[in-house]
């Protein structure tokens, strides 16, 4: 008799997206709380959290209280409306933020001071360090302070995004009170350094901080002569921050991103942090003026907006409360006893992978500086998602102009909280007479992919750049991943047609090694999958391994499930969202997904295929989501080198398959569980060991 087909769409079968991306946050905290990481190291992961929930809130609860409000009636793959998401987001999130902050005051703060690094109340200051305070508030503070009075000739003001504030009641000398806002300046240190000249018994100098919010609150009387200040309390706003981009209305790309950058301050409030002492009757202000339903108010007991402790860990020179410095080392192939100080010499020997940040990014920022000064090289082009500032890249781009080299750059100036540094990119670039294109309308451009094309003897030669991660060189001493440089000739050929796809008009679709999606990145991993399970099915061996930062997109996710169910084995290290639910008898039992944190962002991607002993391993820049697939310009590049691939397998995701320090196994239910290991074996660190290797 037949069995009947497996159904794989069921939505029992998936995990919640945003429930998924709030574990991961919850595993970012759990960093915050390991006793085996540097204190202050615990101290960057909570900022880390703080930022993360920004993010979530300005994006993802925005978009579900959008189609709450607009009556879309979608299901999410798991099968929840937007309004049950958002109620279970609601209890998932509140627990996350409550328990950041009782970890901030009753773990990590009592061990700083401890320490010697004195993170502040206003009221534990000695009288001797609020004068202090007190001089740096009337000296740098209170000349940058506007209250703002609401009252019937003046309305509510408006309330910035990612704005702290302390809503103030004054009471006048009749007796009557009103209510005045007041923003704390972003553009004044969150964490006020108050001078204390003493040297502790293991010869560090005690650091001593207050919280700016708190020393504004201490002396608001000042603002308000002649008047009683009641009471004052913080309370902190996050709006809406996606932007719609109506790029088939836009003269001028460039000029509506820049628009909707500013409009983005003036999105509708999402989210508003309070203290639980604040008072119904300061509630009630806020929630009528912000338009805020009760579920948008969240009690959290202590500072808020603990992102900013990203800015007090720099401040801090307390090496021996951060990790080791990890001084990434030249890769071998371009040590110049190795290559004799010609990187394209470097290359033509064969293929080169790097590994960030274990390795340098220092020679993709010399293979363009080489290219800016290099007589025979014709052109260079680029694509860029997030530079950063100051970005030797883009210096080494503008200087191949300066000399005379035809230059041509993709600036991708939707780049979600990096608009508004790619826009200034942009104008410098074209400034200085670099073609700088947009992308495509319709689709972000998210490829890493660098060309260069240089004349040597009576031909041409290409040289490309691949990369998993961005060409930003602050970024790539955290984040792992990967670069290849090759001048193989059809993958040259193909980024040729790639730029021409992304600066001109072409509508080809055939590529002779570049996968490029949206044209058939969806069609080729499908096919890679579906030849596993007919490999598996024939009894020859088959096996895939993913390492991607996200897995949503729910086709491919029932493709995976119907590999499981054929017998091929996988292996998933996913370090974010995972909507695949691993171990479902009958549908996913094959599978098992690990999600690995550390010192270092998790960034590369790399499919492995096992192919009956044929092995085909991709690296690039898309993730298994809906967006990478379809609505992204995409690359993934195949690893052709058999010592590279062999290097990939063995050394690389093998690796992270053994860790049992760093990884976190996902549940059946959607919970994560620390791998143990064995009685006998020692914890093994993935990247402690790329550290070592590296350095070997």
């Amino acid at each position: 008799m037949t069995q009947p087909e497996q159904n794989f769409s069921n939505a029992e079968n998936f995990i919640n997206r945003e429930l998924s991306l709030l574990q991961f946050q919850r595993r970012v905290l759990e960093e915050a709380k390991d006793l085996n990481n540097p204190l202050l190291e615990r101290m960057k992961f909570l900022a880390i959290v703080g930022s993360n929930m920004d993010e979530f809130f300005m994006v993802r609860v925005a978009s579900l209280k959008q189609m709450q409000s607009e009556g879309v009636g979608e299901l999410s793959a798991d099968g929840l409306t937007a309004t049950e998401q958002l109620s279970k987001i609601r209890k998932e999130a509140h627990a996350i933020l409550s328990e950041a902050a009782y970890l901030l005051e009753h773990d990590i703060r009592p061990k700083l001071w401890q320490a010697g690094v004195h993170l502040c109340d206003y009221a534990q200051l000695t009288p001797r360090q609020q004068e202090i305070a007190r001089k740096y508030y009337e000296q740098l503070v209170f000349p940058v302070l506007t209250p703002l009075a609401v009252d019937p000739s003046r309305p509510f003001p408006h309330i910035s995004n990612m704005s702290l504030n302390l809503a103030t009641l004054i009471r006048d000398q009749h007796g009557q009170e009103h209510f005045a806002r007041v923003k704390v300046p972003d553009t004044l240190p969150r964490f006020i350094p108050i001078k204390h000249n003493h040297t502790r018994k293991d010869g560090h100098e005690t650091q001593v901080f207050v919280w700016l919010e708190q020393v504004i609150a201490a002396n608001a009387q000042d603002m308000f002569p002649g008047m009683e200040v009641v009471e004052v309390h913080p309370f902190r706003v996050i709006r809406d921050a996606e932007m719609v981009i109506r790029e088939q209305e836009a003269g001028d790309l460039l000029q509506m991103m820049e628009a909707s950058v500013w409009q983005r301050q003036f999105g509708s409030v999402v989210e508003v942090v309070i203290n639980p002492n604040m008072p119904s009757h300061i509630r009630e202000i806020l929630s009528a003026n912000l338009g805020l339903q009760p579920t948008d108010l969240y009690e959290i007991q202590g500072p808020f907006g603990t992102s900013s402790l990203m800015s007090l860990y720099g401040k801090i020179d307390r090496p021996d409360l951060k990790d080791a410095p990890h001084v990434a080392v030249q890769p071998q192939a371009f040590r110049r006893t190795s290559y004799g100080g010609d990187i394209f010499s470097a290359i033509r020997a064969g293929d080169i992978l790097m590994h960030l940040p274990y390795e340098s990014f220092d020679p993709v920022v010399e293979f363009l500086n080489k290219a800016a000064t290099d007589p025979q090289v014709l052109a260079i082009k680029q694509t860029l998602y997030r530079a950063g500032r100051n970005s030797p890249v883009v210096q080494a781009l503008l200087r191949a102009r300066e000399n005379g080299k035809q230059v041509a750059v993709l600036v991708e100036l939707k780049a979600r909280f990096d608009e508004e540094s790619n826009i200034e990119w942009a104008r410098q670039l074209e400034h200085e007479g670099v073609h700088v294109t947009y992308g495509l309308l319709g689709l972000k451009t998210h490829c890493k992919v660098a060309l260069v094309v240089r004349r040597e003897n009576d031909t041409i030669r290409r040289y490309v750049h691949l990369g998993t991660g961005n060409y930003n060189a602050g970024t790539a001493r955290v984040y792992e991943d990967f670069g290849l440089f090759t001048c193989d000739e059809a993958i040259g050929a193909d980024v040729t047609d790639l730029f021409n796809f992304l600066t001109g008009f072409s509508n080809k679709r055939d590529y002779h090694k570049l996968v490029v999606a949206p044209l058939m990145m969806r069609t080729l991993l499908e096919n890679l999958i579906e030849r596993e399970i007919e490999h598996a099915r024939q009894g020859r061996p088959a096996y895939i391994i993913l390492k991607l930062n996200a897995v949503v997109d729910s086709p491919m996710i029932e493709l995976l499930y119907k590999a499981s169910h054929a017998g091929v084995k996988i292996d998933m290290i996913v370090r974010g969202m995972c909507c695949l639910r691993p171990g479902i008898r009958g549908v996913s039992e094959n599978i098992q997904v690990r999600s690995i944190l550390g010192r270092f962002l998790e960034h590369s991607r790399i499919y492995y295929f096992q192919n009956n002993g044929e092995e085909e391993v991709y690296l690039g820049s898309a993730d298994l989501m809906t967006r990478n697939l379809d609505r992204r310009v995409e690359t993934i590049f195949p690893i052709e080198s058999p010592e590279l691939r062999s290097y990939l397998r063995d050394e690389v995701l093998s690796i992270y398959l053994a860790d049992t320090v760093r990884a976190r196994l996902l549940q059946t239910d959607g919970s994560y569980v620390r791998v143990q290991p064995s009685a006998e074996q020692e914890g093994f660190d993935s990247q402690n060991w790329f550290l070592r290797q590296a350095l070997l």
